[in-house]
């Protein structure tokens, strides 16, 4: 599992022109399912996710989490995460979970990071053509790979 984790003072998503799901301060989570992922995956990069200490404490250093920050979470599908370029211009997404494994997963995710947080996530719907706005707070953007764990 890949995230690509932003954080953000807004973001939002919009399906066929509508406001599918948006937040103000907090972080924006472009997530990506591999076909060998599982629910250690989940819970792992979950926890990842909200202890995460990269919102500014007092002194300006990066030093509280989400939680800290009682911020919120947008959590975008992104198969693309896992796009393979090694050959030609055209990339592979081979990797990448087909939906009858990556939306269940995607789902778990999403129930665990509610459960975490103690709030609703905001998202987009799996598999659609979304466009995601957002603006970047620092920036401050990070990647992370389940398969990295040590």
């Amino acid at each position: 599992m890949r995230a690509v984790i932003q954080r953000v003072l807004n973001a939002k998503v919009e399906i066929d022109g509508a406001i599918n799901g948006a937040i103000d301060e907090g972080l924006l989570v472009l997530i990506g399912i591999d076909e060998a992922d599982n629910q250690e995956d989940i819970e792992w990069i979950s926890s990842k996710i909200v202890q995460l200490r990269i919102f500014s404490d007092d002194a300006g250093l990066m030093n509280k989490s989400i939680i800290d920050t009682n911020g919120n979470i947008l959590l975008i599908s992104q198969f693309t995460l896992f796009g393979q370029t090694k050959k030609g211009n055209r990339p592979s997404f081979i990797k990448a979970a087909k939906p009858e494994i990556a939306i269940p997963l995607y789902e778990k995710l999403k129930d665990l990071l509610h459960l975490k947080l103690g709030k609703t996530i905001e998202t987009g719907i799996f598999g659609t053509d979304m466009k995601v706005s957002l603006t970047n707070n620092g920036p401050v953007t990070l990647y992370i790979d389940t398969k990295n764990k040590e």
